[in-house]
């Protein structure tokens, strides 16, 4: 309809990107939780296992605070999601929602080493499986230069699919990524 624009266009994020040149590892959410939009950091729910894993798989050498955020670049590290301009469970979002072409685009741009979608739901927004299950790990296919990998989600909504080592198998990927060769 004319004189219509796309809610995309008008919309805020809900949370700002954390991207930049030079990072090893983006990692990709489907969109922010309720406390994580409420607080404004990324991963903020009482249950989700986000910060932690990273300081167990060796990522961060401490467990971060969600507020700290901003500083994971510190450590080759960046953050967004498939769809930015909402908030709330993944069983509300619609395909609306969704700004795969959007997420392409960011990281085609900051060109990561590699691009981990924490959980399937964000990474069959973006890879699009046609006729194939998506397996946890690295994949087949790369975005540009940026290799990709999916993982289980750390939020506490998704525990029955829970598991460290596709974890563990990222952080050995990002070290052996990020050395010198």
């Amino acid at each position: 309809m004319p004189g219509r624009s796309d809610p995309r266009d008008v919309l805020p994020d809900v949370l700002p990107d954390v991207l930049g040149p030079g990072l090893t590892l983006v990692l990709c959410g489907t969109q922010a939780g309720a406390a994580s939009a409420r607080l404004g950091a990324y991963y903020a729910g009482p249950g989700n296992r986000f910060w932690g894993t990273l300081h167990a798989t060796g990522l961060t050498p401490r467990r971060l605070a969600p507020q700290e955020f901003r500083a994971l670049p510190d450590y080759g590290i960046g953050l967004t999601d498939v769809a930015k301009r909402s908030s709330g469970p993944d069983a509300a979002l619609r395909g609306d929602h969704f700004d795969a072409d959007g997420l392409a685009a960011r990281i085609r741009a900051h060109a990561p080493a590699i691009l981990a979608f924490n959980g399937k739901r964000a990474a069959q927004a973006v890879l699009r499986p046609r006729g194939r299950a998506l397996a946890y790990g690295l994949q087949p296919d790369t975005l540009g230069t940026t290799r990709l990998v999916v993982l289980p989600s750390t939020s506490g909504a998704a525990s029955g699919f829970w598991s460290i080592e596709p974890w563990r198998a990222l952080a050995a990927l990002v070290k052996e990524t990020s050395s010198p060769r």
